[in-house]
């Protein structure tokens, strides 16, 4: 099953038709109507998808580790400036590299240097 996209407010919107033409079913949170929702709304949203946010936002790394749950996986872009073409290429590579894991419930984070990932729910055992 193909991984299915979210993206957050602060992405640009053009980043979804660019993922969309490299393949991945993805929409962005102002194309669906939630762009001014809470960031629980678009975690709930994603999660009835079984779709993966994409954000710049620390909000829901954190939203996700104090609930304990188990989905939707994230991945925060950590890199300012990015335009749109980066940050699809950003999410490819993420999302190829990282494929299990954010099937299976996690955080990733992408700085400029390092990414990371930490399986869901953060702090807690399985």
């Amino acid at each position: 099953m193909p991984i299915i996209l979210v993206l957050d407010q602060g992405i640009p919107r053009d980043a979804a038709r660019r993922l969309r033409d490299l393949g991945y079913e993805c929409v962005h949170v102002g194309g669906v109507g939630i762009s001014t929702a809470a960031d629980e709304e678009i975690l709930g949203f994603a999660l009835g998808k079984n779709a993966v946010v994409v954000t710049l936002d620390a909000d829901f790394h954190a939203i996700l580790a104090v609930s304990g749950a188990v989905g939707p996986s994230v991945i925060r872009i950590r890199i300012q400036g990015l335009r749109a073409e980066e940050i699809s290429e950003c999410v490819r590579s993420v999302s190829r590299g990282f494929e299990s894991e954010l099937k299976a419930g996690s955080i990733v984070t992408v700085k400029a240097r390092k990414t990371t990932c930490h399986k869901l729910p953060i702090g807690r055992s399985r």
